[in-house]
This record gives C-alpha cells, sequence and structure tokens, in this order.
C-alpha cells in the first residue's frame, strides 16, 4: 500500500447530528494498553464513528487477545496509541494483523503515532497517522477508505506541527458499550485495604504548559481544550452504572481549568456521593490553586498524583518543570491539613542527576515519611526522549546525547558517569525481581545499593495511601 499521512480533515466543526450516514462500513479499533483502565481513546472514536454510520468492533489488547479478533475482517483498523508501552505493543500487533489482513489499511492515532510518525510510515506499520484532536479527522480517514475518495500520499517528512490536530472538537459522549467489563482492569484500593471497580474520564485534554520532558507538549504546544460538560458528566454516569466506584481524571493537568473542574465534581458528588475520585497536578497549581482543593476534597478526592520529579532545582529548570524543591516542601503540608494524599512521581535518572542527586532523593522521600505514596518501580526510571521533544531543543550538541533509535522511539542517551547507568539497571532488576516484596523493603534495599552498603532501617513513614492497584509510568 501507498502510505498516507495526516489529510487534512473535511471540516472540524462542532459534532452535528447530520453528519449521521446510514451505511459506511465496519471499522476495528484496537487498544493495547492505557494505564491500566478501560481505554477511553476507544470509547471516544467508537462513539463518533458509530454516528456516522460505521459497525465498530473494539478489542483491548491490554486484557484481550488476537485470538479474539472478529471473524469479519474490517474495512479499516486503527490503533490507539497514547503511550510508549502502548506503541511497543502495537507494532508487535499489527504485524500479525497485516499477516492476516493484508490489504486492510491501518491508522495510528494518540500523542506517541504523532512523535513516530516518520518511523510508522517508512517501515509500512502504518498507512495513516493522527495526533491531538483527530477524532473527526479518523472518521473521515475511514470514510475515504471505503468510498472512492482517496487522500493523497504525502511525504513522511511532513512537519510534526502540521500533523498535530489543535482545533476543539464537540464530540458525543464516549461510547463504551461492547468494552471489556471495568471488573477487568485496575482497582481503587482505599485507605482500609477495601478495593472498589475505577473507571477513568478526561475532563480536557492537552496542557497550558511546556514542560521539556513531556510527550503531551510536541502534540499540544501548550494548548488545552476543556471537553463539554454533558458528554464528561454522561461518561462518568454510564461508568458508575456499570460499577464503577471511583473514577480517575486522566487530563495531563486536572487543575488547567479550575472552574471546570469543580462543576464536574461537585456533579459527581451530587449524583454519585459515594463515588471518590483521583486527579494530576502540577505543584504549581496546587499552590497557586490552592482555594480550591478543599473543595475538591470536599467533592470525594481520594489522592492526586503530582510530578515533582527530582529535589534538585537545577534539574527542575533544565526540565522547566516551573516549582521547586521549596515548593514541593510547601504544598505537602498544605495536602495534609486537607487529608488529602499526594503519589509524588519522580524521574530519577537524567544526564544530569548525580550519586548525590540520587541519594538526596531517597532521603528526601523517607524524610518526608512517603516512602509508602512512591511506587519502587519510579525509583527506577530513566529519562525518555522521544522523537521532537523539546528537550532537543536545548540538548541536541549535549556529549551524552547519542542518536535517534526510530525502532526504539527514543533518542539514545548515556549518563557522563557510567556507574550512573548501572545502578539503573541494578535498581530497574530489582524492582523487577522481587515484585513480591513491600514497598519500604524495596525501597531499603534500592538505598543500599546506592549507598554501596549493607541495608538499614527507615525512619518512621505514613501509612499506604489510596491508590490504584496497578502502577503506570509511561
Amino acid at each position: 500500500m501507498t502510505p498516507v499521512f495526516a489529510c487534512a480533515p473535511k471540516h472540524e466543526s462542532p459534532f452535528d447530528q447530520s453528519d449521521l450516514a446510514t451505511t459506511a462500513g465496519r471499522v476495528l479499533l484496537i487498544s493495547c494498553y492505557e494505564s491500566g483502565l478501560q481505554p477511553l481513546n476507544l470509547a471516544q472514536p467508537k462513539a463518533v464513528l458509530e454516528h456516522r454510520g460505521f459497525a465498530v468492533d473494539v478489542l483491548d489488547l491490554s486484557v484481550q487477545t488476537l485470538a479474539e479478533l472478529p471473524t469479519e475482517p474490517p474495512n479499516a483498523i486503527a490503533v490507539s496509541v497514547p503511550m510508549q508501552t502502548a506503541l511497543r505493543l502495537a507494532v508487535s500487533a499489527v504485524s500479525a494483523l497485516r499477516s492476516r489482513w493484508p490489504e486492510i489499511p491501518i491508522a495510528f492515532y494518540g500523542l506517541y503515532a504523532g512523535l513516530n510518525a516518520r518511523y510508522l510510515l517508512e517501515t509500512g506499520t502504518a498507512d495513516h497517522v493522527l495526533a491531538g484532536e483527530s477524532e473527526l479527522a479518523l472518521a473521515e480517514w475511514c470514510e475515504q477508505t471505503t468510498g472512492s475518495q482517496a487522500c493523497p500520499p504525502t511525504a513522511a517528512e511532513i512537519p510534526l506541527r502540521e500533523l498535530s490536530l489543535r482545533t476543539r472538537l464537540d464530540l458525543p459522549q464516549p461510547d463504551r458499550h461492547g468494552l471489556p467489563d471495568l471488573e477487568r482492569y485496575a482497582r481503587f484500593q482505599a485507605a482500609d485495604g477495601s478495593l472498589r471497580t475505577a473507571g477513568q474520564v478526561a475532563a480536557s485534554r492537552g496542557c497550558l504548559h511546556t514542560c521539556r520532558h513531556c510527550p503531551v507538549v510536541p502534540i499540544y504546544r501548550g494548548r488545552f481544550f476543556i471537553r463539554d460538560l454533558k458528554s464528561v458528566t454522561g461518561d462518568i454516569r454510564q461508568q458508575v452504572e456499570a460499577g464503577a466506584g471511583h473514577i480517575s481524571f486522566v487530563d495531563p493537568d486536572f487543575l488547567n481549568g479550575p472552574g471546570h473542574a469543580l462543576k464536574v465534581t461537585e456533579w459527581l458528588h451530587r449524583t454519585y456521593p459515594e463515588v471518590t475520585f483521583d486527579f494530576t497536578a502540577k505543584v504549581e497549581h496546587l499552590l497557586g490553586r490552592a482555594r480550591h482543593l478543599a473543595a475538591l476534597k470536599a467533592n470525594g478526592a481520594a489522592f492526586v498524583v503530582s510530578a515533582f520529579e527530582a529535589v534538585s532545582d537545577d534539574i527542575l529548570e533544565r526540565l522547566d518543570k516551573g516549582h521547586t524543591v521549596r515548593d514541593m516542601e510547601r504544598v505537602l503540608p498544605l495536602l495534609a491539613e486537607l487529608d488529602l494524599p499526594v503519589h509524588p512521581t519522580w524521574l530519577p535518572f537524567t544526564p544530569w542527576t548525580s550519586r548525590r542527586d540520587y541519594l538526596d532523593m531517597l532521603d528526601w522521600i523517607e524524610g518526608h515519611g512517603l516512602v509508602n505514596a512512591v511506587p519502587p518501580v519510579q525509583l527506577a526510571l530513566r529519562l525518555l526522549i522521544p522523537p521532537h521533544s523539546r528537550l532537543l531543543d536545548s540538548n541536541r550538541e549535549a556529549p551524552w546525547l547519542e542518536q535517534l533509535e526510530p525502532a526504539e522511539f527514543q533518542w539514545r542517551w548515556h549518563h557522563p558517569d557510567p556507574g550512573m547507568d548501572t545502578l539503573q539497571v541494578q535498581v530497574e532488576r530489582l524492582v523487577a525481581d522481587r515484585p513480591d516484596w513491600s514497598g519500604e523493603r524495596l525501597f531499603r534495599q534500592v538505598r543500599a545499593l546506592a549507598e554501596d552498603t549493607d541495608e538499614r532501617p527507615l525512619g518512621p513513614q505514613l501509612p499506604p495511601p489510596p491508590r490504584l492497584t496497578e502502577n503506570w509510568f509511561c
């Protein structure tokens, strides 16, 4: 097949009932991994495609297998890749799909589709690539593949800014019918150890901020889009009616639009007072928009995720995080006063992180009693630099930066101190080999590795906070 690439949509107008078609064809939507939760990135395009008259089959390879593919071949296949983990799995799955249905066109959509478009197209893995606000453009591509229209081929070197669709779409409520049951996904675990079924909702997409290492930034370029309140609440309703007792708001930053966040959670608490939720917010928003936190807690917030990243102001500045270590220390008592637990996330291995920096991070986590709030996998994470990363703007000539590895979907880099690369591998292996160990025991072992000393006891720690039962990171 001749690869086609990011054709401009015929329109980007609000979703309209007049778009409804009667018969259009069959589309297979595939997800490979979406934070361990039922995939919103299947449910949203499914609603748009069915409105356009398509019959839509869905397959989530995080809980299903290719043996569960529909027997009837589709007219087109679209694969969701919002994360690097999903992309790795998708490339393998598409190889099997090409063998089974060699003539069926395949599109990739999502953040990591856009970032890796050149590789996906040049290798024939994808026939079409979309990123950003792409549901209507995806529907139009599906119409072109099943009709007489042809989308003209475009070179794989097309600039990312032309691929990334950044016009707000008025979309229908996501359609979750036919997706695997919520019980097959990660659960919410309360502080007392009890479990509830969890769902996920996005109240907004994109982000106002431009942190240098974030994969959202090259696609959305500092823009974010509020989702229609009726659509968001309808998605919550259908998941609660399907058994969800907890909702994870997966917005890159829930407090980009605090007024909208309050409207959504006020509706949630008024309608389903027993349902809890979690959200993600930057440190600077937790401080600068602190007046909203009490209301969010009253509306059912069980915990907040925040990217602390490092305890070095130099590293935080290199990442353009917008906060300092002092800000992190200020936010902890603020959240503690509200009894709103924080899950700080970390980026412990970067080209700028010395062994002393790493040990300082461990000391900071322990000293603030947060060992049980940090999944051990967080202590092993290594900076990922995907194609088009904003980090390349200021580090293209850095001696630690090697070359782009297209098939690995990232730039290769090495630490100036080889011992830090060795430590990262050791920590990663330790965490992977000891899944049955407690977080505190693994933390002690990680610190012993970093210090090259015997294991020693921890200081007093806060109890494990509420959490989701699957820890994801990329």
